[in-house]
């Protein structure tokens, strides 16, 4: 997925909010501001968001001297899905549908995301459970989930963020667990799932956790490990959690599964759904029908013209 003109607002606000998260010096925050500005000037559209993200998240962690400055938001995240935990495994327990009810609520935890909005009240991470057990979903995508689920000899699990990781274990112990690796980022960027958090909600002990050997807030493959890049291509499926990874991942020429919460209009655009919706999309599918890339430095940034009335099938897949 490109960058789009309505992102660069969003980048200075990341920007602002990240730098005030970790000093009171406003000199600080406006040198981090201007430096965001001057790289969104001349970033390519034709990359991702997370690219951005990547750049900004580096330099506040050099200024700061910070390696993980959402480290104690992330340590609350979780404690917060933890104390939440055994309620949200007995509700997918009683369900009629174990394996439905645990994607709802995986989708559920993809609220937990520093990266959109700086600050996540707890009442907040209840109320989007209720929502994505309630809301509408792509049944026929999460059919075919389940059939893909059941025929891979290899699953490739990518996590987002921590607290989210909690409430994705519900998910990957409804999989078959010895064929399940869990990846999540290399290292610290905003309040992404790394092997720390993945340590905290208990998947260490169930199934293999590798790193993506990033930093970037999503998965770019040309800045992850080889060895992550050759478990990319080599598992029989791929599910991606939130925003980062569909961002990143959509066009990646391979099937993936991707359950998130769409959080800003340009996801919603992109996927042909609402602000606030939880969403599965399958992309990379022989027949997929998502818009290819124009050619690098041709794209002016634009948001694309979703079709609501089956032109190009996207306005209706959701």
């Amino acid at each position: 997925m490109r960058t789009y003109h309505d992102c660069i607002p969003c980048f200075a606000r990341q920007a602002l909010d990240a730098a005030r998260r970790v000093t009171a010096d406003p000199a600080v925050h406006e040198h981090v501001l201007r430096a965001t500005l001057r790289q969104a000037a001349d970033m390519p559209f034709d990359r991702p968001p997370p690219w951005m993200g990547r750049q900004i998240h580096r330099l506040l962690r050099e200024l700061t001297g910070d390696p993980d400055p959402y480290r104690q938001d992330k340590r609350r995240s979780n404690e917060l899905a933890l104390s939440l935990l055994p309620s949200l495994k007995q509700q997918v327990a009683d369900s009629a549908d174990p394996f439905g009810t645990a994607v709802r609520l995986a989708i559920a935890g993809n609220i937990i995301d520093l990266g959109t909005r700086s600050h996540i009240p707890d009442d907040e991470v209840r109320a989007s459970i209720n929502t994505a057990v309630r809301g509408p979903l792509d049944e026929i995508t999460l059919r075919d989930l389940r059939r893909a689920a059941r025929a891979a000899e290899t699953i490739l699990y990518l996590a987002d963020n921590a607290g989210e990781i909690v409430f994705d274990r519900l998910l990957i112990e409804e999989l078959p667990l010895p064929r399940v690796t869990l990846a999540v980022r290399g290292h610290p960027v905003i309040n992404d799932a790394t092997a720390e958090d993945a340590a905290a909600a208990g998947l260490a002990n169930l199934v293999t956790v590798v790193d993506n050997g990033s930093d970037a807030p999503g998965t770019l493959l040309e800045t992850c490990s080889p060895d992550f890049r050759e478990r990319f291509q080599r598992a029989d499926l791929v599910i991606a959690k939130g925003q980062g990874n569909y961002e990143t991942l959509s066009d990646a020429g391979r099937e993936v599964f991707f359950l998130l919460r769409v959080k800003c209009p340009v996801i919603a655009r992109d996927l042909g759904c609402d602000v606030g919706r939880p969403a599965i999309r399958r992309c990379g599918a022989p027949g997929d029908q998502k818009t290819t890339n124009p050619p690098p430095g041709r794209f002016d940034g634009r948001l694309p013209t979703v079709s609501t009335s089956g032109g190009d099938g996207q306005g209706d897949r959701q």
